[in-house]
């Protein structure tokens, strides 16, 4: 293992000892573990070569092509989990590998309604497995677009990570962001936030009365996000947080 942890290190792995003891147990054998350590010293995410990210204590099945949740987003489920009662419909809008909609269903007591919505058909084929034992239902399409008609008004709490780095900004993002992470996932359009405003225009319809739609921007764009959001016919407030350098737009119907 010696050798293993000098290599992360030549490769610029802070915590070369940590990957080194997740990238054996995830090895079948000795040529296996050869493998994933060139992959990875080759720059690949770590969550990509083991096949899984930690994200609220749990483990996200992801892997080439899938953007792997971010520990911030943690924020975004304490924020719903504490908004969701038992049964509650739950929809993961822009769900990726489907993590934040999982992460709410196991901690909201007696479980909920979960549903997941996502473009990318490779982030679907991990956020399948990841919902599954919550019962969760996953659609494909765009936005709202693939959604089943009886969705329409009830949806108790919607949670959104939708992509909001400017275009322009992609190229200053870490590389394994950028040239391991789908650009669909990544790219907000010219000023960040051109899904979040399609996401605002058409929430109103599937929030159920009094339901809730939370949304990760940053704190630069938070009012315009909270804009888009109040324009849809929604009200807002902005949440915070300095544990996990985080903030989350919060509307209800």
């Amino acid at each position: 293992m010696t050798a293993v942890v000098e290599q992360l290190r030549a490769a610029g792995c802070v915590f070369a000892e940590e990957e080194a003891d997740l990238l054996a147990a995830a090895a079948r054998d000795d040529g296996h573990l050869a493998e994933l350590l060139a992959r990875r010293v080759g720059g690949e995410p770590l969550e990509h070569v083991v096949g899984w990210a930690e994200f609220c204590g749990l483990r996200m099945e992801v892997g080439a092509g899938a953007f792997v949740p971010r520990r911030r987003t943690e924020f975004l489920v304490r924020e719903a989990v504490a908004l969701a009662r038992p049964g509650a419909v739950v929809l993961d809008l822009c769900c990726g590998v489907g993590a934040l909609g999982a992460a709410v269903a196991a901690q909201v007591p007696g479980g909920v309604e979960l549903h997941a919505a996502d473009i990318d058909p490779a982030a679907l084929a991990y956020a399948r497995r990841n919902v599954a034992p919550y019962g969760g239902s996953v659609w494909e399409g765009d936005l709202y677009g693939p959604l089943p008609e009886s969705l329409r008004g009830r949806v108790d709490v919607l949670v959104v990570n939708a992509p909001y780095v400017p275009t322009e900004e992609i190229d200053f993002m870490p590389s394994e962001a950028r040239d391991h992470e789908p650009l669909v996932s990544l790219d907000g359009g010219a000023d960040g936030l051109d899904i979040h405003r399609r996401v605002a225009a058409g929430a109103l319809p599937w929030l159920a009365p009094g339901g809730r739609l939370l949304i990760e921007t940053s704190a630069r764009q938070c009012p315009s996000t909270a804009a888009a959001l109040t324009e849809g016919g929604l009200e807002t407030r902005v949440a915070t947080s300095e544990e996990f350098y985080a903030t989350v737009v919060i509307a209800a119907a």
